[in-house]
């Protein structure tokens, strides 16, 4: 199918020392042919792009208004399958990634059973292909049903299409079998994806420690439950050397020692989760159960060390942390509601939200959630997906987005089964018009 896409803003990523010229776009018309982009118009710098003699396109889409990027890329979504269908289907959460931009996303291996099993992640990619939607990267269970105990075959689920390797939120209370773990995964180049949270000190916590925990009578996190985890996996990547990445951070202390291993040369990068750039523990409110999480909301001096380390290329990515959860899981009391907020839809609208709130240039802010991630899984260095990029020759892996359109985040706005968010009720701007996967228009807003 040939497309033209025509009067909008191509808006290419860029990392944060990189110069630009526009920071929205520049105004081009952009061309899909056989899945992949053959031609970006003149005015793009370097281009030599020349269209086919006789060109016509069977459609053309008019994009006035609009910004053209990379289609998005989640480094953690749940999708609830296998095992947890009431709360969430597959078929549901591949729209919902749809309708929030998202080309690819990666998978936690928390599912039921966990993903330790080659046959597991073959099943669940040939579900996600039979769907036809955003492309789909499984993470590998590090250790047999994520016990902690026993390191499962990694070759054998790295064969079976597991990008990394990882416990979730469950963490591995042996620190040798961490050690053998991560031995394992440098001896076969694989990567691990790793949550920093110390079982022992976070045992029984649900929000932040601080002074809004003790007023209303909440047993607390401290944020040394992250520290004391990161420090000893640290001095595991200093003996190993094996890669590992930290999956959502929450804490400025925890942004300063990932700050002081890359300065060091540790083979290390990070994520945050997109919620925690805008929220805080006092955003609590009355027990509200929108805003239980894992990990919880910290104080707004760690929401502002994160955002510093956007700025500065600590933290590499951004995460939608996409779990959905049934009402009755959230309609208990506070202490007792599951942790979990839906965030594929809203991935986009909040990265804008940030953006413009720290005066982020929208360039960078679109890298943090397509090129950052992309790089950080070796995306784009894989076949067949033009994940993060957006140059002649790409997998069209691309989305439309409307950056000034308002809209009111409420249950009924949300595509995805989990309708919980502690945005419910917000005004948002920025809203996805049509996302291409390999050069179809897969999702389009009527």
């Amino acid at each position: 199918m040939k497309i033209s896409i025509v009067n909008g803003r191509v808006l290419t990523p860029f990392e944060r020392s990189a110069p630009t010229d526009d920071q929205h776009g520049i105004r081009s018309d952009l061309h899909i042919a056989d899945g992949r982009v053959i031609a970006i118009g003149d005015q793009v710098p370097g281009s030599s792009s020349v269209l086919p003699d006789g060109w016509v396109p069977d459609r053309v889409i008019d994009a006035r208004g609009m910004i053209i990027t990379p289609g998005l890329v989640d480094l953690a979504a749940r999708l609830r399958e296998p095992g947890f269908e009431y709360r969430a289907t597959l078929e549901s959460e591949m729209q919902a990634a749809l309708v929030g931009g998202v080309t690819a996303l990666v998978c936690p291996p928390d599912t039921d059973p966990p993903l330790d099993e080659p046959g597991l992640v073959e099943m669940l990619k040939h579900r996600a292909r039979g769907l036809a939607g955003a492309h789909l990267y499984p993470l590998g269970a590090l250790t047999v049903a994520l016990q902690g105990t026993v390191i499962t075959e990694m070759a054998e689920l790295a064969e079976a299409g597991c990008v990394g390797f990882s416990q979730a939120n469950v963490a591995i209370a042996d620190s040798q079998v961490l050690l053998r773990a991560l031995q394992y995964a440098k001896t076969f180049g694989f990567q691990v994806w790793l949550q920093p949270q110390d079982p022992c000190l976070a045992r029984g916590g649900i929000v932040h420690a601080g002074p809004l925990a003790s007023r209303m009578g909440l047993p607390g996190i401290p944020v040394i439950a992250e520290t004391v985890a990161l420090q000893t996996m640290l001095e595991l990547v200093r003996v190993t050397q094996a890669r590992v990445h930290f999956c959502r951070l929450s804490s400025a202390a925890g942004v300063a020692l990932v700050r002081a291993a890359k300065l060091e040369g540790l083979p290390v990068t990070c994520d945050v989760s997109v919620h925690h750039l805008h929220v805080t523990d006092q955003d609590i409110g009355w027990f509200d159960a929108n805003h239980r999480v894992d990990p919880p909301f910290r104080s707004q001096r760690d929401r502002d060390a994160i955002r510093a380390g956007l700025g500065d290329g600590t933290v590499d990515a951004i995460c939608s942390d996409h779990t959905p959860v049934d009402d009755d899981a959230k309609a208990l009391p506070y202490g007792e509601a599951e942790p979990g907020t839906t965030g594929l839809e809203l991935l986009l609208p909040l990265v804008l939200k940030w953006a413009t709130e720290t005066r982020t240039p929208l360039a960078r802010a679109i890298a943090t959630i397509t090129t950052g991630p992309a790089a950080i899984v070796g995306m784009d260095r894989m076949a067949g997906t033009g994940a993060g990029r957006l140059e002649l020759g790409s997998v069209a892996d691309l989305m439309i987005f409307d950056p000034d359109a308002l809209w009111t985040v409420d249950r009924n706005s949300l595509v995805s089964q989990g309708r919980h968010s502690p945005f419910l009720g917000y005004e948002v701007a920025g809203r996805v018009m049509t996302t291409f996967v390999a050069g179809q228009p897969i999702f389009e807003r009527v």
